[in-house]
């Protein structure tokens, strides 16, 4: 490790920046005139490595800035590059930069560019190996001279100061001062204890009487302890109450809060969505505004073909007068003979029913008068007949008259049978009348039919065409307001993703854009961002681990990255960084075998041949569950970890983490413009494809129109003939009609005359049932019973009959003047009409007309639709409209929420305050009864449990009856018992405590001696360690000559002189005392004869010598990986600086230890590597290489004009 290279900045004389070259890493040298800065560079490079500089107060740090003329300068800086090829700087790199800037209100440590604390740079260089205890690998100006006139006890102090005895005397000072505060307080508790000793002595005089005195105290403190437990206790119980109702009060206060929240989040959403609403009323009022344009166009041009279609009406008006008018007649008259026909049909089955109705109630009517009568009859025969016999003769001769009118009966039903059958014979001729010309009309129907089938076929389809036509516009009208709601989302996302893109990478990844498509530049695929894909939830942890690498261009080649940046630097269009696939190698990582655990590469989907880009930058980094498992395999796999949430732990051990935006995610934005870039395109596809889909439609639309108005003209001649055919069946039906009618008349006569036939059997069958029976002269109960009944059965049917007979008689009323004014009125009417249109029929091109009815029907659903769409559009306008009023009642209804949990904070604030102030009186109430207990001191083990089961009352009459035999003893001194037991307890605690510190003591006290035998050991072995090298390089530097160090004692006095650099360490004195040793003397000899010297017997020169030898035995004691030595050769002989050059130049070839050292002489030049000039002009110092020959020429020139 050596230094390499300084730059310093505004740093004393060192205004402008200045970088050093390159040093050697043996032996370098600074020349310079006084005053030129040499000093300086030296203190630069002190500022940054020793504490010489530490802890500089304002005033210090400006006197360090540069003070010249011109702009003032603010901030120095001093950088210092270290060759780290040794790894001696717990550092993994193999140059490393340490620099300290100071401003007016800054001190600043720099390594490698990043910010560190002043502790972190001493305890970095500390462990490279600058030790505090030993600062001279930096020998400054006036560092030899204080060497020189150093006293014996002063090399003494700098020894222990190398050997790092400091410590243990600030640890001797601590113990020693722990020791006399320990026997400060020994003293203070023997005087205390032997004060409680004579005032127990006083106070066991009157033990007989404290011992009865302390039984009632203790009845006493035991009843106050139960007392005070129990009011203690019922008031934590209360206590406990109303924390429970201020937790109640809280939980309902979090809840309101809770709620209050949520409504501030749905006030947003709505918000939100009022905002997307108002957006939508706007763009669909545009929309409307067009469809109402189309829709004034639609009702232009359906005015347009309505006048066109009325010229052509008025052409043929003077032809078809007589048929429009006989045929709106017709329909007029249609229409009244639908309604007629329609209220006849709904008349006849209500007359039906009421015709049954009469029949079933004039024949129930008829049955029971029946049953009346019969039992009228029953009831007299007694009376009318004599006997059985005269009975069954007249029930006979009754029969017999039955018989005869049953045959009438059935003669007259035979009759109307026949009739009947002759007028069904009637209707069935007329049926195949009917059924012949109904047979031409097929024939006609089916021509008609396959016309009408062919012109709905064209129809059909002409309208299906309109409809798919209908459904192509809405779509075309779709798909364009929804590319364009695709196109500004992508413009959006855009822009967001430009903010979130640096400034110069986004000019970048531009020009990379226009430079390709420019120059038709192959092989650059395109920024890492573009060509991955991955599920949402990864979006985070991907964005988070690849920082501006998502930036990054993959190229196929270098050639082709150099040939953009080439174009980029000529244009100025950014800054890329770009990843050729050709140079690129997949790193091989092992990842653990987790299921907590997911490589983040697998995650990503991308083309294969683009592995190597992204293995790049994601391969190191895996998915972790948690922080946890994150710093558990960065830690025993050596792998960058980050969760789904973007907390990242660093292989090195850092961790990043925090709130993550997830709104402003890069990748989101990315796949938000890929997403609907590809729906714009199919979205546009589709549009294209249903544009021509119209253009088909409409011409298909327009053949089938003409073939329609070909059809059109057949159907006319054949509906003409029809029209006879359906005639001679109208007159047809008319004569069935008729024959119906008298149908229907028989048919109710015979319906008569068969109920008639019924009822004449009935009849019989009784009478005959009646003969042979017993003649008696009374009923039983049953035919009483339905006797009591017929009577008024037979009167409510009556009434019935009645009622249903005038319904009857007013529904054949009407259902005859119906009939009437259809047969005779509006059918004749009918025919008229009809034959007036047959014979007003002109053969008129209709051909036009038609189409242009074609065309208005056309304009007509044009204009129905565009309605229809305007009605759905305001329709979509009400609803949004009702909506955002919605909205607003919603925020309306919010804000109250807000409004009522402020209201109901306040009543809950007041609520809280009475709790608290009822819990602050239960709190004092609970703190004055623990007092009370606390107040008792010590108790017995019984007191607490004897009289746990009484209550408050009966408590207090026993404390009561105990104070009043206490009183007994008012003579006794009431606290005589306290002070016994109080001074005992003192007594024990103070003779314990006593004890602790005499154990203490004589701990403190071993300590001592330890770390006095140890102090002394550190000495010793300093002082031979730095003791044997003083030896060995006076012997180096002093040729002949011989020097030591002696180490002097208290006991020896200044006869110490045998005491040198003994081996194996002494033992300290019994006393451990730290004055064992009083200095370090210096016996030297120049010339190798006679006896040695002291310092204070040498010259100027030779004690120099002496100093440098010590300061070069304390350096190999302690090595250094270089040294600064400033002017260290000014006040030696030319000897001796020969031989320090020498001793330098051999340290830096066989140590490997680098020298920088300034000086006024040559002989230190001529053994160094590299010569550095300082030069100073304008009161600023500069740095430049000088050869060894201009530096011996300045040197020399220096010389002589210092001699003259």
């Amino acid at each position: 490790m050596y230094i390499k290279q300084v730059i310093i900045e505004g740093f004393k004389s060192y205004r402008e920046q200045i970088a050093t070259e390159p040093f050697s890493s043996k032996v370098n040298c600074v020349v310079g005139a006084n005053g030129s800065g040499k000093t300086n560079f030296f203190h630069a490079i002190r500022f940054v490595l020793s504490d010489l500089f530490q802890n500089l107060r304002s005033e210090d740090r400006h006197a360090l800035l540069h003070e010249g003329a011109g702009h003032q300068v603010l901030s120095a800086f001093v950088e210092i590059v270290f060759d780290n090829s040794d790894n001696r700087i717990p550092v993994d790199k193999e140059e490393v930069r340490l620099r300290r800037t100071i401003g007016l209100k800054k001190d600043e440590y720099f390594l490698d560019g990043k910010h560190i604390t002043k502790t972190e740079v001493m305890n970095l260089l500390e462990s490279a190996g600058f030790s505090r205890s030993n600062p001279y690998y930096v020998v400054q100006q006036g560092k030899i001279a204080s060497l020189t006139l150093m006293k014996d006890s002063e090399r003494l102090d700098l020894l222990k100061e190398i050997g790092g005895t400091r410590v243990y005397e600030e640890r001797r000072r601590e113990s020693l001062k722990i020791m006399q505060e320990t026997g400060n307080k020994r003293k203070q508790i023997i005087q205390v204890v032997q004060y409680l000793d004579e005032r127990l002595r006083e106070l066991d005089e009157e033990k007989e009487e404290l011992r009865k005195y302390q039984q009632l105290d203790k009845q006493r403190k035991s009843l106050e302890y139960t007392i005070y437990d129990k009011e203690l206790h019922d008031a934590r119980q209360k206590l406990a109450e109303v924390e429970e109702a201020r937790s109640k009060v809280s939980e309902t206060s979090t809840r309101m809060y809770n709620s209050v929240l949520e409504a501030h989040e749905k006030s947003k959403d709505l918000d939100k969505t009022y905002k997307d609403l108002t957006k939508d009323i706007q763009g669909i009022i545009k929309e409307k505004e067009s469809l109402d344009k189309q829709r004034s166009e639609a009702l232009q041009k359906r005015t347009q073909l309505e006048l066109d279609d009325k010229d052509l009406r008025e052409k043929n008006s003077m032809n078809i007068k007589a048929k429009e008018d006989a045929a709106k007649q017709r329909e007029i008259l249609e229409r009244e003979i639908q309604d007629s026909t329609e209220e006849l049909r709904k008349i006849t089955p209500l007359y039906n029913e009421k015709v049954i109705e009469e029949k079933e109630i004039s024949k129930g009517i008829m049955e029971r008068e029946k049953q009346l009568s019969i039992l009228y009859q029953k009831q007299g025969r007694a009376t009318q007949f004599s006997s059985k016999a005269a009975r069954d003769k007249w029930l006979q001769k009754e029969i017999d008259d039955l018989v005869r009118v049953h045959s009438s009966n059935m003669a007259q039903e035979k009759k109307l049978q026949d009739e009947i059958h002759q007028l069904n014979a009637d209707v069935k001729e007329r049926d195949i009348y009917i059924d012949g010309r109904k047979k031409e009309i097929e024939l006609l129907q089916l021509l008609i039919s396959q016309s009408r089938d062919g012109f709905n076929d064209y129809k059909a389809q002409r309208d299906k065409l309109q409809d798919e036509r209908k459904s192509l516009w809405g779509k075309e009208s779709e798909l364009s307001a929804e590319i364009d709601k695709l196109k500004t989302e992508a413009i959006k996302a855009e822009k967001s993703l430009d903010h979130a893109t640096p400034g110069d990478i986004r000019r970048g990844l531009n020009s990379v854009r226009r430079i390709c498509a420019e120059f038709k530049i192959e092989g650059v695929f395109g920024p890492i961002f573009e060509l991955l894909d991955c599920d949402e939830k990864f979006f985070t942890a991907v964005e988070v681990t690849a920082g501006n690498s998502l930036f990054h261009v993959v190229v196929n080649t270098d050639d082709v990255s150099t040939q953009i940046i080439r174009h980029l630097n000529a244009l100025k269009g950014g800054r890329v960084t770009f990843i050729p696939l050709n140079r690129v190698k997949a790193p091989h990582v092992s990842y653990p075998q987790s299921s907590d655990v997911i490589p983040l590469l697998k995650k990503l989907k991308f083309s294969p041949k683009y592995t190597p880009a992204f293995a790049q930058v994601f391969a190191r980094t895996v998915i972790c569950r948690d922080l946890d498992v994150a710093t558990r395999v960065a830690r025993a796999d050596g792998l960058d970890c980050i969760t789904l949430e973007g907390d990242q732990v660093s292989k090195k051990g850092g961790m990043t983490g925090g709130f993550y935006d997830y709104r402003r995610s890069k990748l989101k934005f990315i796949n938000i413009i890929k997403q609907n870039s590809k729906s714009i395109k199919t979205k546009e596809d589709e549009l294209d494809k249903v544009k021509l889909q119209l253009q088909d439609i409409d011409q298909r639309i327009t053949e089938l129109v003409t073939e329609q108005q070909k059809i059109d003209a057949k159907q006319a001649h054949d509906r003409s003939e029809l029209e006879q055919l359906k005639q001679d069946i109208a007159n047809a039906n008319k004569q069935k009609d008729s024959i119906y009618k008298a149908l229907q008349k028989k048919e109710k006569l015979l319906a008569d005359v068969r109920t008639q036939i019924e009822q004449l059997k009935a009849s019989m069958a009784m009478k005959r049932a009646e003969m042979g029976t017993d003649l008696i002269d009374h009923l039983t109960p049953e035919e009483k019973d339905l006797l009591s009944r017929l009577n008024p059965e037979i009167t409510d049917l009556k009434d019935k009959l009645i009622t249903c007979r005038t319904d009857r008689i007013e529904i054949e009323t009407r259902k005859a003047e119906l009939e009437t004014n259809l047969t005779t009125n509006l059918v004749r009417q009918k025919q008229e009409l009809e034959a007036i249109i047959s014979s007003a029929e002109t053969d008129i091109c209709s051909g036009e007309a038609e189409l242009k009815r074609q065309e208005l029907k056309e304009a007509k659903l044009l204009v129905d639709d565009l309605t229809q769409r305007l009605k759905r559009v305001s329709e979509n306008i009400d609803e949004r409209t009702k909506q955002l009023k919605k909205i607003k009642d919603e925020k309306t209804k919010l804000k109250n929420l807000e409004d009522n949990y402020e209201r109901t904070l306040q009543d809950e604030a007041k609520e809280l305050e009475q709790l608290l102030s009822k819990r602050n009186l239960l709190l004092a109430k609970q703190e004055d009864y623990s007092k009370k207990i606390r107040e008792l001191g010590p108790l017995s083990s019984d007191a607490f449990d004897t009289y746990k089961r009484k209550s408050i009352k009966e408590l207090h009459k026993m404390l009561h009856k105990c104070n009043e035999q206490l009183q007994q003893f008012s003579h006794v001194n009431k606290k005589a018992l306290d002070q016994y037991v109080n001074f005992t307890e003192q007594r024990e605690e103070l003779q314990k405590r006593q004890a602790e510190l005499d154990a203490g003591d004589e701990k403190i006290r071993e300590l001592i001696s330890v770390l006095d035998q140890r102090k002394d050991e550190s000495i010793e072995r300093t002082f031979k360690g730095v003791a044997r090298h003083f030896r060995e390089v006076f012997s180096e530097l002093v040729q002949g000559g011989h020097g030591f160090l002696v180490m002097m004692k208290k006991k020896d006095g200044d006869h110490g002189d045998d005491d040198h650099d003994e081996d194996g360490p002494r033992e300290a004195d019994v006393e451990g005392r730290v004055e064992k040793y009083i200095g370090v003397k210096v016996k030297v000899s120049f010339t190798g004869q006679g006896e040695t010297q002291s310092m204070k017997q040498l010259s100027g020169g030779q004690k120099t010598v002496v100093a440098l030898t010590l300061i070069f035995a304390i350096q190999r004691c302690d090595p250094a990986p270089f040294y600064l030595f400033d002017e260290i050769d000014a006040a030696l002989d030319p000897q001796y600086r020969t031989a320090v050059g020498n001793m330098i130049r051999r340290l830096a070839d066989m140590a490997t230890t680098q020298f920088i050292t300034t000086t006024f002489r040559p002989e230190l030049v001529k053994v160094s590597d590299k010569i550095y000039g300082v030069t100073h002009k304008n009161r600023v110092s500069r740095v430049n290489v000088v050869s060894k020959e201009d530096a011996l020429d300045f040197i020399e020139h220096d010389q002589s004009h210092n001699a003259d």
